[in-house]
């Protein structure tokens, strides 16, 4: 396994500068991550700066708290892909899935990859796990799996709690084979990784990516 080609690596600081945005692309490059994953403002600076890598760019959508129209998502998915983004992590209507309004949750997760699946474009479904009971994760797993998801992702990262071993336990369960499991949130050390995948994370989102693949402390704060 290279550990390597399982790692998004992030920056969604929203107050991530151009340089920052560059040395990331760089690290990817030298990596080889499996994407860098960017605000969607630095989508086409992303692009360009890996043009002839193997490294995609992925953006996020309804970021970071998924209550934006569903209208609104696929737009900015859509705008997002043309830019030449390969993969989108949406946030899912978190609030409308508390409800019990799983007809409006799967309508908000299809017209999104309804956008995008013209361009071939990955779509990964942020849950905010901390937030859900069991019984309303498997409500989200259920409803990606329906409405076109490639992937569940366990947090945006910015709410109060990431990825656990029980939640990607859960959600591998839920989901595996047909779709993968991203487990971000919190994930700082290549014993934290490790801990992720031998639960059944099949990608993981990190702002420590370097810090994990090559065993040196990790930088305090981010993703």
């Amino acid at each position: 396994m290279v550990l390597a080609r399982l790692i998004d690596h992030t920056l969604l600081r929203p107050d991530a500068t151009e340089a920052e945005i560059a040395q990331l692309c760089d690290e990817a490059r030298q990596y080889s991550f499996a994407s860098v994953c960017v605000n969607p403002y630095w989508v086409p600076y992303a692009v360009n700066a890996l043009e002839g890598s193997t490294v995609p760019v992925c953006t996020v959508v309804g970021f970071p708290l998924g209550a934006a129209p569903a209208a609104s998502k696929a737009f900015e998915a859509s705008t997002a892909v043309t830019f030449g983004a390969r993969e989108i992590d949406m946030v899912l209507n978190i609030g409308a899935l508390k409800s019990g309004l799983l007809s409006d949750v799967e309508s908000d997760i299809h017209a999104v990859a309804g956008a995008i699946r013209p361009h071939g474009a990955l779509l990964k479904v942020i849950f905010e796990t901390c937030l859900l009971t069991d019984l309303e994760k498997y409500h989200a797993c259920r409803l990606a799996l329906t409405a076109g998801a490639h992937f569940v992702k366990t947090s945006t990262g910015f709410s109060r709690g990431g990825a656990t071993v029980e939640d990607i336990r859960l959600l591998h369960s839920l989901v595996a084979p047909k779709l993968g499991v991203k487990a971000s949130g919190g994930i700082r050390t290549y014993d934290d990784a490790i801990r992720m995948i031998e639960a059944g994370a099949t990608r993981i989102g990190a702002s420590a990516s370097i810090a994990i693949v090559s065993g040196r402390p990790a930088p305090q704060g981010g993703y």
